[in-house]
């Protein structure tokens, strides 16, 4: 074996080449997390102008009928997710009926399907002119509405309900992660003292489950926050309602900014409850055993109410949509497989990729930097970077636009002036706006996958690479992304995803004359054409499945026993 010996010089050489090039990293990795906030930092900007006159008046019109049908809407999603989330990955977890081991994977399926898709479909179903009514009048030989009562979809009801059909998966998932984690020791204890499935479930898995099980809610609350067309197809006037109604309508641009920004407050208060939620109350393991669970074996009826609860939100949240959206795709697919459609599905692969890679390209930038400086203003500036997910898209276009205008008209006056040319809307007019707004929304997942894929490669790592004379950014590409390659395609192919489901900002941001699948599907559901845009909303479905193979995957619980196989 040859021994490497460096002399003191050549040492102290590289010592102050690593040390410059942190510096350096450090600083770059404060500059995007700047960049980053400049969005919400532009919203709260315009909403503090002199506009007083404006929130005068939403503050006496409008403003609280935003803020009570915002809340209710919160309320009913968080409770209806909270039941049907919870209530399934207990089921799957700690029984045994038929079809468990198909529902523990099938029930992450409608998290594929988008709030506003489900919403066009169910009213198109669902509506008096639809196929349900249209039927019930028949066999009952009614003739007019008032002849009888139906459920109004198009409501706050309605929305609360579909709305939880979708997203119900986000606390499915975590709840079940923390079931399948819990100590076998604990639960065991808790069937010695006589309890049975459900009463273990509310007295020991339920407490235990407490934190993962707010996170699943509070992502869940901010994604209802972020919803905009199935709000705006319901006519339900929330806060994401009124920034759209606001800006359009009114053409007031400060008034949506301070919408904006109270929507943001909620956000905040969201972020501020889930963080509450978790550190007042600590529940910890009192054993590492890890050995399968002994499930409650359910026959007869409980079994078959069990397997009702669980197809019940596969089918409604998904199997029904999705069957009757490829009807629809089948019957119009010579109308709707075209040059539009093409050119639909062009702009929307070439959006959701760019900002995918621009997304992981600067949470490898971000992650690494907090990995070589951990010092607090390096964390800081890196976690304000994340939270741009906390912030809806409406919120996110608005701040977008501001800076963006200003410096386009900065470059314009300036080039006018001084050449006598006119440069137009270099960034708010093209897709560099939109490209940038997906990146400061998706960044955090993006920037949370690639965070945990380095955190397991071990510092002895970083040791050798320096010790061998390589600088930060080479021990990244060299080193640390050939080990880390999985982390990042699934980084690139969540953004990927979100991004091709993102209404409310491309809506704003998009250039006049660029449609994306979302945008095209929005369009013609708004005009009662649900079946010239089922294809497009099929395919949007279609992407949407890709997270879901994922989290299927990736998600495995950590005991997997010969059930879980089966």
């Amino acid at each position: 074996m040859t021994a490497i010996v460096i002399g003191d010089e050549t040492a102290r050489r590289l010592w102050r080449r690593g040390r410059g090039s942190q510096k350096r990293w450090t600083t770059v990795t404060v500059l995007v997390a700047a960049l980053v906030a400049v969005p919400v930092l532009g919203v709260v900007a315009l909403a503090l102008g002199p506009s007083a006159e404006i929130w005068r008046h939403l503050a006496t019109t409008v403003l609280p009928t935003y803020a009570l049908n915002t809340l209710w809407l919160m309320l009913g999603v968080g409770i209806g997710t909270f039941v049907i989330g919870v209530g399934t990955a207990w089921l799957v977890t700690a029984c045994a009926f038929p079809g468990r081991a198909i529902f523990a994977w099938a029930l992450m399926v409608p998290l594929a399907m988008p709030a506003y898709v489900i919403a066009y479909v169910y009213t198109d179903l669902l509506d008096y002119a639809g196929p349900v009514q249209m039927l019930l009048r028949e066999a009952v030989g009614w003739r007019l509405a008032g002849e009888y009562w139906f459920p109004e979809v198009r409501s706050l009801g309605g929305a609360i309900v579909l709305m939880s059909l979708v997203l119900y998966p986000y606390v499915y998932l975590l709840a079940r992660a923390a079931f399948h984690e819990q100590s076998v020791c604990v639960l065991e204890v808790s069937r010695t003292l006589g309890c049975g499935a459900w009463r273990s479930f509310a007295k020991v898995a339920l407490p235990l489950a407490r934190p993962a099980i707010a996170a699943g809610i509070a992502l869940v609350l901010l994604e209802t926050l972020n919803d905009f067309g199935t709000v705006d197809y319901f006519a339900v006037n929330t806060f994401t309602r009124g920034i759209f109604n606001v800006w359009f309508g009114m053409n007031s641009v400060a008034g949506a900014a301070q919408i904006a920004v109270a929507l943001l407050v909620v956000v905040l208060v969201v972020l501020a409850l889930e963080r509450a939620a978790r550190r007042k109350r600590r529940y910890h393991h009192t054993s590492g055993r890890q050995r399968p669970l002994a499930r409650y074996e359910l026959r007869g009826a409980r079994a078959g109410l069990a397997f009702a609860a669980c197809l019940a939100p596969i089918s409604l949240g998904f199997l029904l949509p999705g069957v009757i959206l490829a009807g629809h795709a089948v019957e119009n697919y010579r109308a709707a497989l075209g040059e539009a459609f093409v050119t639909l599905a062009a702009n929307s692969l070439f959006l959701s990729a760019g900002a995918a890679a621009i997304a992981v390209g600067l949470s490898l930038v971000l992650a690494y930097g907090a990995r070589l400086d951990g010092r607090p203003a390096v964390r800081v500036a890196v976690r304000v970077a994340s939270l741009g997910y906390a912030v809806p898209g409406a919120v996110l276009a608005v701040g977008v636009l501001s800076p963006f205008g200003w410096l386009d008209n900065a470059v314009d006056g300036w080039m006018r002036a001084n050449l006598g040319v006119s440069t137009g809307l270099l960034l708010s007019g093209t897709v560099a706006a939109i490209l940038f707004g997906y990146t400061v929304r998706f960044l955090a997942i993006s920037f949370g996958t690639i965070e945990a894929g380095l955190a397991k490669i071990r510092p002895s790592m970083d040791d050798a690479a320096r010790s061998l004379g390589l600088t930060p950014a080479q021990t990244l590409w060299r080193v640390h992304v050939p080990l880390m390659r999985g982390s990042a395609l699934a980084a690139a192919i969540l953004v990927f995803v979100d991004a091709m489901k993102e209404l409310p900002m491309t809506l704003v941001l998009r250039p006049f004359n660029v449609q994306t699948l979302a945008t095209h599907v929005y369009q013609y559901a708004g005009d009662e054409q649900l079946e010239r845009s089922a294809l497009a909303a099929l395919a949007i479905v279609a992407v949407g499945l890709l997270p879901v193979i994922i989290l299927s995957g990736a998600i495995s619980p950590a005991r997997r026993d010969r059930a879980d196989r089966a």
